[in-house]
């Protein structure tokens, strides 16, 4: 392999070393936190495959909670819509470092995750309607379910055998999921949020507004910007908007810059630090254990449940569509913009990392439940899509860049 050599229209851009830091130490923190969840969904599917699984949908069902602002919910209930909001006010703080002082802060290295992440958003959705066109009922509600990538999967999955590969690839990648969570969230609030409430509403943007001006000027006063949050995060959930697109409108609120020099991160990195753990180690674990635990009943009724065509197009929008989309797009905006890649960096390299994202799993069993309603048979369905989809993305992007990742640590060796 040639030792690599720049271009003077790099098509990925090397990070600075302060972006670069924090890139690795992501890394290290998700592979931890995928290995949890992958802990909770096997632990999930044996419980409910077993002569225990009424006890697990029992305690999936137990509701607990106040009956104002509808908050008489299920443990799933609370799963999904309470513990996933912290996941996503953490994602919020990561897309608001991106794009102030991170990979997405200029127009020219934005281009080409935000096209990357639009069209691995777009295909597998086109895929997926392809496929249910002539289903019929509710099937085209779940378009989409395979356009999502979980970030913590996919970084745990690069973590564990990117040892060699290039920064720019794994940077690509991070950047990459934190704008797909974005658009992912997006498609939550606009197209699976219920009857909006206005009055709720109204009194949540008043909240967020509060809780911006106390994160602002007095970071350090967690015991006030606590209580506005859950406040926030109620009032949302009252509204008729899915409850965690509180969690990403918080996040976005906190500041980024820091207040003195001699202060050690920002608010936006410091709440990162805090609350990363709990996102990757609680928070996406409890909700894998009390989503992920569908009856499969044997081979007979996972091909069964694969023959439907809604599963079929979860598989092949996360395996095809993913990488497909984000790969063609990928190269369409190095034409576009007559960019080229570093002299050791290969296609097979972008595809590689594009498989990765198809690692659906957090943010797309969330969507189809919101698309099928929690416990029907097709939400059952697309659950089994779902893990097939991404166990088969991350299995294929594994081989790619397992061997890829060979052949870069040869190429050190040999230029040593």
């Amino acid at each position: 392999m040639n030792q690599s050599r720049p271009h003077s229209n790099p098509l990925l851009t090397v990070p600075a070393p302060p972006e670069a830091a924090r890139i690795a130490d992501i890394l290290r923190r998700e592979t931890v936190g995928g290995a949890l969840v992958l802990t909770a969904t096997v632990l999930a599917l044996i419980w409910a495959n077993t002569p225990w699984s009424d006890a697990y949908i029992a305690v999936r069902e137990f509701t607990a909670g106040p009956q104002s602002l509808h908050l008489n919910l299920s443990v799933a209930e609370w799963s999904s819509d309470g513990l996933l909001a912290v996941f996503f006010f953490v994602a919020g703080l990561e897309l608001k470092q991106e794009f102030v002082a991170g990979e997405l802060r200029a127009a020219r290295r934005a281009a080409l995750p935000v096209a990357a992440a639009v069209g691995g958003m777009a295909a597998p959705a086109a895929i997926y309607v392809l496929i249910n066109l002539r289903t019929g009922g509710n099937a085209l509600q779940g378009w989409a379910i395979p356009s999502a990538t979980d970030i913590a999967f996919a970084l745990a999955v690069l973590g564990i055998i990117s040892t060699h590969l290039p920064q720019t690839l794994r940077t690509y990648l991070l950047t990459l999921a934190v704008v797909d969570d974005l658009i992912a969230i997006t498609i939550i609030a606009v197209f699976y949020s219920q009857t909006l409430s206005l009055g709720p509403l109204a009194a949540a943007v008043a909240a967020a507004a509060a809780f911006a001006v106390v994160v602002r000027w007095k970071p350090g006063w967690w015991w006030l910007m606590l209580p506005i949050a859950v406040l926030t995060w109620a009032l949302v959930h009252a509204s008729g908007v899915h409850a965690t697109v509180a969690g990403v409108v918080l996040g976005l609120l906190v500041p980024v810059r820091k207040r003195s020099d001699s202060a050690p991160a920002g608010p936006s990195e410091h709440f990162e630090h805090r609350l990363r753990p709990m996102s990757a180690g609680l928070a996406v674990p409890i909700f894998a254990l009390f989503t992920a635990g569908v009856a499969v009943q044997g081979l007979d009724g996972l091909l069964d449940a694969l023959s439907d065509p809604v599963a079929l197009g979860i598989v092949a929008g996360l395996v095809v569509g993913k990488s497909c989309g984000i790969t063609a797009t990928t190269y369409l905006v190095a034409r576009f913009t007559r960019a080229s890649l570093d002299a050791g960096l290969r296609w097979i390299d972008i595809y590689g990392a594009a498989m990765i994202a198809g690692i659906g799993f957090t943010v797309s069993l969330l969507i189809g439940e919101l698309a099928f309603g929690e416990g029907s048979s097709r939400d059952e369905h697309a659950k089994i899509g779902v893990l097939c989809g991404s166990l088969l993305a991350a299995i294929i992007a594994a081989v790619i860049l397992r061997i890829r990742n060979r052949a870069y640590r040869n190429a050190e060796q040999r230029d040593r």
